[in-house]
């Protein structure tokens, strides 16, 4: 895993939308840790940093979205790896409110079987687009506000 991450921090802005990509769709990763070290030690720009983490983290749970928009429930617990009683749970969190809880996309273990869930109910795409955008940017603006903030008093 150590080596993953560093391969993807040597590659930079394209290695953090690559490693936010992988975070955001079903594969277990920690964008966040990317992000971090990209801001951190490496002291890449936090603006453009913040906008490759969150295309890359959108762009993979968009792909959950439309592997839930395909509706095979069979294919994706076989391949994908997301377990009946995850989407049961994610179904429930959903259940009456619709696209917007698109913005909880970002939540650690639950956050790619709501988009699947989206998916599979055909919420509206340009507003699950919209607040999973808002969810997943404010995150980062705030891991990216901590880390700045630690390194400043490092110094």
């Amino acid at each position: 895993m150590d080596a993953i991450l560093q391969f993807l921090i040597d590659w930079g802005y394209w290695g953090l939308f690559l490693g936010s990509f992988i975070a955001g769709s079903v594969l277990p990763f920690s964008s966040e840790a990317v992000l971090a070290a990209c801001v951190g030690p490496l002291g890449l720009d936090p603006v453009i940093s913040i906008a490759a983490a969150t295309a890359g983290n959108v762009s993979g749970g968009m792909t959950c979205y439309w592997m839930g928009h395909l509706g095979n429930m069979e294919w994706i617990e076989k391949y994908f790896h997301v377990k009946k009683e995850k989407m049961d749970r994610a179904e429930r969190f959903v259940h009456g409110r619709g696209a917007w809880m698109a913005f909880f996309a970002f939540i650690p273990i639950l956050g790619s079987a709501i988009s699947i869930v989206l998916g599979m109910m055909r919420a509206n795409i340009w507003i699950v687009v919209l607040a999973m955008t808002v969810g997943k940017i404010l995150r980062y603006v705030l891991l990216v506000w901590g880390v700045l903030e630690a390194t400043a008093l490092m110094k």
